[in-house]
């Protein structure tokens, strides 16, 4: 088996290949209906797929989409998965959930972000209570995301980013942009002022198929962090927790904690896996992020604020847009065979350890 033919070059093809796979390995499918449009003027859905006993008390969830553009990856693990035909290894008792393209819109548009200009993962939060500062990012908002996207504009922005980096670390500039921020709409890593149609849908999934598990494991894909195609597995809970330990259990010693300061993510506030344990306060929740590698992080918040720009100032359809787009697919997507097969490999062990764990008293 090929493991890179379960990878799509587009949303549209990724959807058909995993609504393919699931039919062929005999799943239950549900379709959601997103409010917005494709580029293609298309439709697009979230899709979820079952697998095993609807009653199960033991539930494997694996997640693709979080951050739109990062589905082609998450997509491609999920449709391996079936290929292979892991659904047979379920153990009495135990089921698979799959969410393909929470964040459709973003997959679509080769964007992190959701129709409302939101990063999903900074958008768990309670917005009845103050909302989390981040007044480096104020700070420096003007030189994230410019009015314009001239080569003037860039060189003099980087001259600022830098500036502040070589005072303060390039940590605490990596914390002040990607940390996640609530006072500037039209920038990147924007929080937003409500819960998005993607967190609300995910919310009504989690209340509704996983309401009688006791024994949860969560896989969430993601990609833009560390060397070329390695998974680093980030378990969002402090070291010292139960939590965390239940993972290092599970996976090994080299899963890491963004609040340990062991993880090439910043430490955020209102990513969906944190907010997982307390929307299954019911059950034992095992949530782990799968982040693969893709290009150097500076590529990446480049490609990121060149999207941000193009959406809020410029014209998708023009060649310069479509140059970003280009820009944002590259800095998410390693489209190639040896990028793809690390994908697979390391999904199918973290699969198979998940579905192992779930079985530990």
């Amino acid at each position: 088996m090929n493991s890179a033919e379960s990878f799509s070059a587009s949303y549209s093809e990724a959807r058909a290949k995993f609504v393919a796979a699931v039919t062929s390995a005999g799943g239950q499918q549900e379709r959601i209906a997103h409010p917005e449009r494709g580029p293609d003027g298309g439709d697009l859905t979230t899709d979820v797929a079952w697998f095993g006993p609807r009653d199960a008390d033991r539930v494997l969830v694996l997640i693709s989409g979080t951050h739109g553009v990062e589905g082609y990856c998450g997509s491609g693990a999920q449709v391996d998965w079936l290929k292979r035909g892991e659904q047979t290894r379920l153990a009495k008792g135990t089921a698979a959930m799959l969410i393909h393209a929470i964040n459709p819109y973003g997959f679509a548009w080769n964007r992190r972000v959701t129709h409302e200009n939101v990063d999903l993962n900074r958008n768990w939060i309670d917005f009845t209570k103050p909302l989390p500062k981040n007044p480096a990012y104020a700070e420096l908002s003007d030189a994230i995301c410019p009015d314009a996207w001239t080569a003037d504009a860039q060189q003099l922005s980087a001259v600022t980013l830098m500036g502040y980096a070589q005072k303060n670390g390039m940590p605490a500039l990596q914390q002040a942009v990607s940390g996640g921020q609530y006072t500037h709409p039209k920038g990147i890593f924007y929080g937003g002022n409500g819960p998005t149609w993607s967190r609300r849908t995910q919310s009504d999934i989690f209340r509704a198929r996983l309401a009688g598990a006791s024994k949860i494991a969560i896989i969430d894909y993601h990609t833009g962090l560390g060397p070329w195609g390695f998974g680093e597995q980030i378990v969002p809970v402090p070291r010292d927790s139960e939590a965390f330990k239940r993972a290092m259990r599970w996976y090994g010693s080299s899963v890491t904690s963004p609040s340990g300061g062991t993880s090439s993510s910043a430490d955020i506030s209102g990513d969906g896996l944190s907010a997982a344990a307390a929307l299954l306060a019911h059950a034992e929740v095992t949530s782990m992020a799968l982040e693969i590698g893709t290009v150097e992080m500076m590529q990446v918040l480049l490609a990121l604020r060149a999207d941000a720009w193009l959406h809020a100032h410029g014209d998708v359809r023009s060649p310069q847009g479509q140059a970003i787009k280009k820009q944002m697919r590259d800095a998410f997507f390693g489209d190639s065979d040896d990028w793809k097969g690390m994908v697979a490999g390391q999904s199918l062990l973290a699969t198979r350890q998940a579905l192992t764990g779930l079985q530990r008293p």
